[in-house]
């Protein structure tokens, strides 16, 4: 496992990772929309550096250069936004352990920011492949239960469900990581 000091690898090891989540139905009812986000982590980015990054190489062409880095920003900008509203994906880690403001400013690349990740998460990057799925609960009656399977970077995200376990204290948490998930 790599030094989690360091930037996050280009090409990180991803594991597979099955997570059942069980308990009262009401509880569940509010687990999953407490759950349910963008499963992007919404970075903050200085769009004018951005530009400017993008016309340096460029700027031997011209006028043609800087409309061309503008409107690279403006794209970058539409997806980010984009990217920031949907609310798809079931399981969302910065839903319920919220990366905080100032790490986000700070951007995806900063060492403090990776270290704040590996020490709340447990891993560098957001899940991704996330499904749920329901599972009838046929212990109790009034309970239910999901199954939500994803691929974390290098490591399932086992700091971040301690917190969950925390602050969900009713629910029954099982995890199971599945193998490599290539």
């Amino acid at each position: 496992m790599r030094d989690p000091t360091i930037m996050a690898l280009p090409v990180p090891d991803w594991i597979a990772t099955r997570l059942t989540v069980g308990g009262p139905v009401a509880e569940m009812t509010r687990f999953r929309a407490a759950a349910r986000g963008s499963g992007v982590i919404p970075w903050l980015i200085d769009w004018d550096y951005e530009e400017t990054r993008l016309l340096a190489p460029m700027v031997q062409q011209g006028p043609a250069a800087r409309t061309l880095a503008r409107l690279l920003r403006e794209a970058g900008e539409a997806r980010a936004l984009r990217a920031r509203s949907l609310i798809g994906c079931p399981f969302d880690l910065h839903r319920l352990v919220p990366v905080p403001e100032y790490i986000l400013q700070l951007g995806e690349d900063a060492r403090i920011a990776r270290r704040w990740l590996w020490e709340n998460w447990g891993t560098t990057w957001p899940l991704r492949q996330v499904t749920l799925s329901e599972r009838p609960d046929r212990r109790r009656r009034d309970s239910a239960r999901i199954e939500i399977g994803f691929v974390s970077a290098d490591w399932t995200p086992w700091r971040a469900l301690q917190r969950i376990r925390a602050d969900w204290p009713s629910l029954a948490i099982a995890i199971q990581p599945l193998d490599d998930g290539g």
